[in-house]
């Protein structure tokens, strides 16, 4: 499948953030939407950055109580990986897993935000796929004895 047909099943709402937001703000929409990663996005709409649970982790293991005084920008990860419409969802998987990294944004060729994918989501769709599979064999074998 992908990322394309993904998206327009999927038909979420992008979160996201400011570069320029307090780290407690990014924390707080992380937990209320249930995700692990929030795209950052500058003044002008760029993406700059991604913002993860594993940055707030690693910035409180450094900072401490000091952590409340700092900005998304201070801790998100800057050099994204990203994805684009034409991307099949299998290789998103294999791209998440050698790069060690949960999320990947969707951009177009002008590197407008679109969407993002995780891991989670790619593993979903996978289990759909493979559930079905299994279905249509069951009946395919269910078939051939009645013939």
């Amino acid at each position: 499948m992908k990322v394309r047909e993904f998206l327009e099943q999927c038909k979420r709402d992008i979160i996201v953030c400011r570069h320029d937001d307090s780290l407690q703000s990014a924390a707080t929409l992380l937990r209320t939407n249930k995700i692990g990663a929030l795209p950052v996005l500058d003044a002008q709409g760029n993406l700059v950055g991604v913002v993860s649970e594993r940055d707030i982790v690693a910035a409180f293991s450094s900072e401490g109580q000091n952590i409340v005084n700092l900005k998304v920008e201070d801790v998100m990860s800057p050099s994204v990986i990203t994805c684009q419409l034409d991307d099949e969802l299998i290789t998103l998987m294999k791209v998440m897993t050698v790069n060690r990294v949960r999320h990947l944004p969707v951009v177009d060729n002008d590197k407008k935000l679109l969407g993002i994918i995780s891991i989670g989501d790619c593993m979903a769709r996978q289990l759909q796929e493979k559930e079905l599979e299994a279905n249509v064999l069951r009946d395919s074998v269910i078939a051939a004895r009645f013939s």
